[in-house]
């Protein structure tokens, strides 16, 4: 192989890796830190600081030494280390997100994706950013065509770069997971390593056991779980989302995070799930006339794997239900694992507010907006010119709810953008916090009286339905949401920022709870580990 061409080969590959390493690294912190834009920019800035000090270091390195030898040196470790993130990287990213949680609770979410980047993905970057200016070094051996060969260069990592964008996102990930995803871009380093080092008659020998080793794990139905605890029954990941699916003797549960949160719930041996989905069934109760028995068109906005449309089904079992999931293999989950069927919901694979411009989308007596997961809020389903298209969706005098997954006795920002923005549209809006649990459920509708239709229904439930007692507890403990002062728009809409502050508080608050259960105990860390497993 001509130099010029194996220089721009050895470009391409490491281009492309850098990007198939960037995106894999989102994807690796988003169990434990998430998907919001935050997580992003984090990992975004700190592997463009990495390659600009390799840029400088390979620059300098190549005037002094001007071997290509030490480059590829060089990029072998590159190569070897990211072959060891699937190996090591969960449990150095879940250390540091338990440090910074420890050290600085107020900014985890920065501090704890700031760390793990630096631990796991800055080394094998720094080297890959050294790959240019050192290739440019020696590859122009010609002044007069110093430009044309450095443009080359750069043209091929360029290139690589936007390959490498493409094959994580819409290749490896989905098909074989982000940990393989890492071993696909550490065996391409290896292989042009070898080549070198076979070319060379110099460390030929390790360059094989790496790339031997690499491959065999890349083959080998080899996977370590993001997760630390034993009932997981299936783990996997979609174009979305890290999913997480855990059975127990009563219970099936998924979940998209691996430190919290409960996404949907079916239960084996009960209609009611015990979570939000519980008092999401107080809405039909809330319209006029609200018989169990009545027709009613329902549309969920993120339907999970059906839970709300389960338990829907079953005490309204003339509901026609639509359900709306951005990710089709939570949709394949629900039938698989949630038993799910086709009479209790209609679902369609779409994004919630795609699909309320599509001609699939009717009109519905009530409208559940439940996209919001955990701390990630997407920013396009909270503003006033959502709200103003689902309620183009909803009949005169309907409801409509809005589930916010978490909540902390010292924050309420993130509530009180949420449902000011909610009342900017809607006449009422009510906000329950669910009592146990971290959710606050939010009514809305244009109907004046929705709360007295409520009393008014349950008094024709039999005696003995769980509904009375779910209702009485809404009416006992609802707030009414008056102001409008916070309001989201497609122009403005800081939920990551106010997501984090709440994530913080929520951690302080934990915190502060096992230190006083530390305190008060006779073992010490030993019975906080008991209680947390």
């Amino acid at each position: 192989m001509k130099k010029n061409m194996f220089i721009y080969i050895t470009s391409f590959l490491c281009g492309m890796s850098v990007m198939g390493v960037e995106l894999s690294a989102t994807r690796l912190l988003a169990p434990y830190f998430g998907t919001s834009s935050i997580v992003y920019t984090v990992v975004i800035g700190l592997i463009m600081i990495a390659m600009s000090i390799g840029n400088v270091l390979g620059g300098r390195s190549a005037d002094k030494h001007n071997d290509l030898g030490r480059l590829f040196k060089m990029l072998w470790v590159a190569a070897l280390w990211v072959a060891v993130i699937p190996l090591v990287g969960k449990y150095v990213i879940a250390l540091s997100a338990l440090a910074m949680a420890w050290l600085l609770p107020s900014n985890l979410l920065v501090a704890g994706s700031v760390l793990s980047c630096l631990l796991v993905f800055s080394a094998p970057l720094l080297i890959l950013g050294m790959v240019s200016p050192y290739l440019v070094k020696l590859g122009v051996k010609d002044m007069e065509k110093s430009g044309r060969t450095t443009g080359e260069i750069y043209a091929a990592s360029t290139i690589g770069s936007i390959i490498g964008t493409f094959i994580p996102t819409f290749l490896t990930i989905p098909y074989i997971g982000t940990l393989k995803s890492f071993l696909v871009f550490a065996l391409s380093l290896n292989l042009i390593c070898l080549y070198y080092f076979i070319s060379t008659k110099k460390g030929f020998v390790k360059g094989i056991i790496t790339t031997v080793l690499t491959a065999a794990f890349l083959i080998m139905p080899f996977k370590t779980s993001y997760a630390f605890w034993t009932d997981v029954v299936l783990e996997d990941e979609s174009l979305y989302n890290y999913l997480q699916v855990a059975e127990k003797d009563d219970s099936v549960i998924l979940s998209t995070n691996v430190a919290f949160g409960v996404q949907s719930i079916y239960r084996r041996d009960r209609i009611l799930s015990g979570y939000y989905y519980d008092y999401a069934l107080m809405s039909p109760l809330m319209l006029r006339d609200g018989s169990t028995e009545k027709p009613l068109d329902i549309l969920v906005l993120g339907m999970g794997t059906g839970t709300f449309a389960k338990e829907c089904k079953y005490f309204f079992p003339n509901s026609n239900i639509t359900g709306v999931e951005i990710d089709e293999k939570i949709v394949d989950l629900s039938k698989e694992y949630f038993q799910l069927t086709d009479e209790e919901a209609t679902v369609y694979v779409n994004d919630g507010r795609t699909f309320l411009s599509s001609p699939q989308a009717g009109m519905y007596d009530i409208i559940l907006c439940d996209a919001y997961h955990d701390i990630t809020i997407p920013f396009h389903m909270a503003t006033t010119e959502f709200f103003s298209e689902v309620k183009e969706h909803l009949k005169p005098d309907g409801i409509l709810m809005v589930n916010i997954n978490m909540r902390s006795s010292n924050t309420t920002e993130i509530t009180d953008y949420l449902t000011n923005t909610l009342k900017t549209k809607m006449a009422r809006v009510y906000k329950y916090d669910i009592p146990g649990i971290t959710n606050t459920l939010c009514y809305s509708s244009d109907d004046t009286g929705c709360l007295q239709n409520l009393e008014d229904n349950i008094s024709m439930l039999d005696d003995d339905s769980p509904l009375i007692i779910l209702a009485n507890r809404v009416l006992n403990g609802y707030s009414e949401v008056t102001g409008t002062q916070y309001v989201l728009t497609d122009d403005l809409a800081p939920v990551e920022v106010l997501g984090q502050k709440l994530l913080n508080d929520v951690v302080e608050e934990s915190l502060d709870y096992f230190k006083r259960e530390l305190e008060g105990s006779e073992n010490g860390m030993l019975d906080i580990f008991n209680m947390l497993s």
